[in-house]
């Protein structure tokens, strides 16, 4: 395990990373110092050849309570415009990794924001979720608006964005924004079960569906088609298909290398 004020990285295997957030004073808030040290880590976790799969986790109590509004209240646009913001998200949703949000407690505004960016969120029973920047007088500004809208329809996210009202574990399962719910201080450990089930796979087919289904979700259906049967195709190029298929066929488990 390696340390820094707000960030704790941890290798539970030599092919899994668990980046856990450390602002425990402050509900895990999201200020300048861990916006930056997040996205450094997941880019750097992301290029290391070892990792098959990451984990974004918070403590029990909270995943992430928001943004830090001590940062943001006296700013004026400009100064927000300069931070640049933008930049430490998108390392985040480029990660060609498969990404893992395990959330307890609050996963509020930014919170819920960063965990909309993993490919799969596993959310404890007793999670509360929302996106409540309108009860500051501001809007989501880090993918709110649109991911929360593509997820659950424009009608119902109208209503969470304009009320800023949080939501429990299980209406968010139910609405499609978290992909399963676990009992109440087991959302790591079941988001561990999956990151192994996951790892086991031929990390070059991950990586392809997360990119394809990712690119496809922005395109018209016949372009997401034609992606997809493009990366159909080249799979038969790799090694991973082959021994794949030659497991199968020998009724063994496949031994995936990555090639």
């Amino acid at each position: 395990m390696t340390a820094s004020d707000t960030l704790l990285i941890e290798r539970p295997s030599n092919d899994i990373a668990v980046l856990r957030l450390n602002r425990p004073q402050v509900r895990n808030a999201l200020n300048m110092d861990l916006r930056t040290r997040l996205a450094d880590e997941i880019a750097r976790l992301g290029a290391d050849p070892e990792i098959r799969c990451l984990i974004v986790t918070g403590s029990e109590a909270a995943f992430m309570a928001g943004a830090d509004i001590g940062e943001m209240a006296g700013a004026g646009p400009v100064e927000v415009m300069a931070r640049n913001v933008q930049k430490y998200w998108r390392a985040i949703t480029e990660c060609p990794k498969p990404l893992i949000a395990a959330v307890e407690g609050f996963a509020l505004g930014a919170g819920l924001e960063l965990a909309m960016c993993a490919d799969i969120i596993v959310a404890g029973e007793g999670a509360k979720l929302g996106q409540p920047e309108v009860k500051v007088g501001i809007l989501p500004g880090a993918g709110g608006t649109q991911k929360l809208a593509r997820l659950v329809g424009s009608k119902r996210a109208m209503l969470l964005l304009m009320t800023g009202r949080m939501f429990g574990a299980t209406e968010a399962f139910n609405m499609g924004v978290v992909s399963e719910v676990a009992p109440t201080g087991q959302a790591l450990a079941r988001a561990l079960e999956i990151a192994r089930e996951i790892a086991a796979m031929s990390p070059i087919s991950i990586m392809q569906i997360k990119e394809i289904v990712n690119a496809g979700l922005n395109a018209p259906l016949d372009t997401a088609l034609m992606l997809e049967r493009k990366a159909f195709q080249l799979q038969f190029a790799t090694g991973d298909q082959k021994e794949g298929m030659r497991a199968f066929m020998e009724k063994r488990k496949p031994k995936f290398e990555g090639k």
